[in-house]
């Protein structure tokens, strides 16, 4: 979205990437600066289903003893009963055996289910509450922020986090009680053969440790590239008939193919992190199982003494215990290369819920708290305001002081760049932080709720916007206080009804209204405005791109507005601000003349140079669209 015409260049900024990335990161800093208290920061989100991540946590222990009585059993059965060929038993541990195995699908299939259960709904809910807190921010944020990143936001950065709710953060302590009941198992069965096998494990921790940061820095990279190549494909799908008009298309690939060639990069850097974390568990694994042979065996003993270290060749070593030494080293290193796998799920959450927080906390909502007010007549009254877009920034208007009486209508016209559009954005709070005093029926604007001011408040702009869902939604938006018959009489009311009865009220209009002209499209929002009804309208150069077969029918329709409303209208059409009962002249952020077009004419001032001048500011000719 883009700020308003008289808007100063630097007013609202857009912040760069690497601004963003910087902000996201400072968000996890301030949140201890630890992976774990980012992630706990989705728990309020989670709270409602916590039995089921509680089941999953109490069963935890179920699936990793069950799992873990295996190769115990298995090295009961070779050394007390295969080897020695004493059968009488064998039946009785073999069923153990059986009962441990069908014992563990059953427990770690209702803890994984438990989990995904859980996870989907908390993303649910959290999906939610993003989408409702992007609806109540303030239309400053949007016009600094491209829509494409705003959708990466709600959608892909949120999906990121199911599958590390329901296979990450919580099966990551399964995976560390699974590798420390190992270790006792390994150290109670011989515990000299496993502190050789543990020799290699620091360096093995370290190498990991390090990769899980380049990993964390990878995919906040991958998120941000992301959202930047969402951000361009959608403003250029808005704006595709644009590209195609100035034959922009190759150039608009190019920058494309630049964005997405960052994505892949940033991607590829990211699975070659994972594949190499994942590569030297694996790797590792296989080398312990050798080691532990080589010297379990007895094999390593004649190098050790040739090399004048000391024999470490141990007595006792089974068959079945190496067998089950083999099957713990293999149920060690699986969780470790699951581990690996995880790990990286959790840096994608964590660089996802930075991002998503970084809405949550940067958003500027609209306050949303004040008085609740029924009907109001439309009285409005300006008193010194003034506003600027940034602490930085200039003053786009300048101690404005204006009064609007319940049932009139004044004109606001002005050169571009002037404050009309702001002044009007004040008044529905689209922009908040003025100074001075806007008093709506003697109570102060801010002092409003905002529910109760845009129910009352309606504001018509350039920039017709109609949703791809039927005529009827449309006009109505599914407010359900607007009957069927309200909404036909308010398009009756402003010659809407002629195309729209023809179409089908329910009919479904097309993305952007393409199937409707422009005229037809202005007098759909004019039949939406009509229907809700409010007590004060602001056109907002509502006229300026309509096109000839449908002027005569906007204009009629402008004019019964007018009659029936308190009404500020901002046009360039002389016809329109003639059938205004008053007009105020704005000039950098002042309002320098009121009066009727008579009295402004009569006075030959900046009125009248306007007139005379009919640059597009006040012309007596249709604006071309």
């Amino acid at each position: 979205m883009n700020r308003p015409a008289d808007a100063p260049a630097g007013g609202a900024p857009k912040k760069p990437d690497r601004e963003a990335r910087e902000a996201a990161q400072d968000a996890a800093e301030r949140l201890g600066g630890s992976d774990w208290a980012t992630l706990l920061r989705i728990w309020p989100f989670a709270r409602p289903d916590g039995w089921a991540f509680l089941l999953g946590l109490l069963l935890t222990p179920v699936v990793a003893g069950l799992s873990l009585v295996q190769p115990w059993l298995i090295q009961r059965a070779i050394d007390e009963h295969i080897v020695p060929g004493q059968l009488d038993g064998l039946q009785r541990v073999a069923g153990l055996y059986l009962l441990a195995v069908l014992g563990a699908y059953v427990v770690e299939g209702v803890y994984t289910l438990s989990l995904s259960w859980a996870g989907q709904r908390t993303i649910l809910r959290l999906r939610q509450q993003l989408y409702q807190h992007a609806l109540g921010l303030t239309q400053r944020f949007f016009d600094r922020q491209p829509a494409g990143k705003l959708l990466t936001r709600i959608t892909n950065d949120v999906e990121s986090l199911g599958e590390s709710l329901s296979a990450g953060s919580v099966s990551i302590v399964l995976d560390i009680l699974l590798i420390i009941g190992v270790l006792v198992a390994m150290f109670s069965l011989e515990w000299r053969l496993t502190v050789v096998l543990l020799v290699a494990t620091p360096p093995l921790l370290g190498v990991l440790e390090w990769m899980r940061r380049q990993l964390q820095s990878l995919f906040l990279t991958v998120r941000e590239a992301l959202a930047a190549a969402n951000a361009f494909l959608a403003e250029r799908v808005d704006g595709v008939e644009v590209v195609q008009l100035f034959t922009d298309e190759a150039r608009t690939l190019k920058r494309f193919d630049a964005l997405n060639v960052r994505f892949r990069d940033a991607s590829q850097q990211a699975n070659n992190c994972d594949a190499a974390m994942f590569a030297v568990v694996d790797g590792v694994s296989r080398i312990f199982v050798a080691l532990m042979l080589f010297v379990g065996a007895g094999l390593a003993s004649p190098y050790l003494v040739a090399l004048g270290l000391p024999d470490v060749s141990f007595d006792g070593v089974t068959v079945g215990l190496l067998v089950a030494f083999m099957d713990y080293l293999d149920r060690l290193f699986r969780p470790l290369r699951e581990l690996s796998g995880k790990v990286t799920i959790l840096q994608r959450a964590v660089a996802s819920l930075s991002k998503i927080f970084w809405l949550f906390e940067a958003g500027e909502r609209a306050p949303t708290d004040g008085a609740e007010v029924g009907r109001l007549s439309g009285h409005l009254v300006l008193e010194d305001v003034w506003y600027r877009y940034g602490d930085d920034a200039e003053d786009v208007l300048r101690g404005v002081n204006l009064e609007v009486k319940a049932g009139e209508s004044l004109a606001l016209v002005g050169a571009s760049g002037s404050g009309k559009t702001t002044l009007t954005r004040l008044l529905d709070r689209s922009y908040a932080g003025y100074r001075g005093s806007i008093r709506m029926d003697g109570i102060e604007l801010s002092a409003l709720s905002l529910r109760s001011l845009r129910r009352r408040l309606a504001t018509v702009r350039q920039d017709v916007q109609v949703f791809n869902d039927t005529v009827r939604f449309n006009v109505d938006l599914g407010n359900p206080d607007i009957s069927d018959a309200q909404a036909e009489e308010a398009a009756t009311l402003v010659n809407a009804d002629r195309f729209l009865n023809r179409l089908g009220w329910d009919h479904l209009l097309r993305e952007r209204g393409a199937d409707l002209s422009v005229g037809e499209s202005q007098l759909l929002t004019f039949a939406r405005t009509m229907a809700h009804d409010p007590d004060l309208i602001i056109l907002d150069e509502a006229t300026a791109s309509v096109d000839s077969l449908t002027e005569g029918l906007v204009q009629d329709a402008i004019q019964r507005i007018l009659e029936r409303k308190t009404v500020i209208v901002i046009a360039h059409r002389l016809s329109t601000v003639q059938k205004a009962d008053r007009i105020a002249v704005m000039q950098r952020g002042r309002v320098v003349e009121q009066g009727s077009h008579a009295q402004l004419m009569g006075r030959d001032g900046a009125y009248a140079a306007l007139v005379r001048a009919g640059q597009g500011v006040v012309a007596d000719g249709p604006d071309e669209p």
